[in-house]
């Protein structure tokens, strides 16, 4: 009995990963298990980078908030405890938002902080 093989199925499979890699660099797009290799690895930075994401944009908030704050005399870590003794539950995203594009509400919210 001949061998059987679905040669259609596996062009597809092919055809699909080579399409995924067009446009990147040299051997990477055009020759199949370089192309399926740049795939699987580019696939794998981007669930890593998915979850370094978020630990980026929270370290730029509180770059932000530190140097929103500073002009009024504290330090970042200062102002979060100011902040968790009153109660205000601000998250950073929220107050580095307001220090960049609203500083009279971020004002407010350092004087309410300082009045002790």
């Amino acid at each position: 009995m001949p061998r059987s093989v679905n040669s259609v199925a596996s062009r597809a499979r092919r055809k699909k990963i080579l399409k995924l890699t067009r446009g990147q660099f040299g051997r990477r797009k055009n020759v199949w298990t370089v192309a399926k290799n740049s795939y699987e690895k580019g696939q794998q930075y981007a669930y890593r980078d998915r979850r370094n994401k978020k630990r980026s944009f929270r370290s730029l908030w509180i770059i932000r908030i530190n140097a929103a704050v500073r002009p009024f005399g504290m330090s970042y870590s200062v102002f979060v405890g100011k902040l968790h003794k009153h109660n205000i539950e601000i998250n950073r995203k929220v107050l580095a938002d307001l220090a960049l594009n609203n500083p009279d509400a971020f004002k407010a919210i350092v004087e309410k902080v300082n009045q002790d």
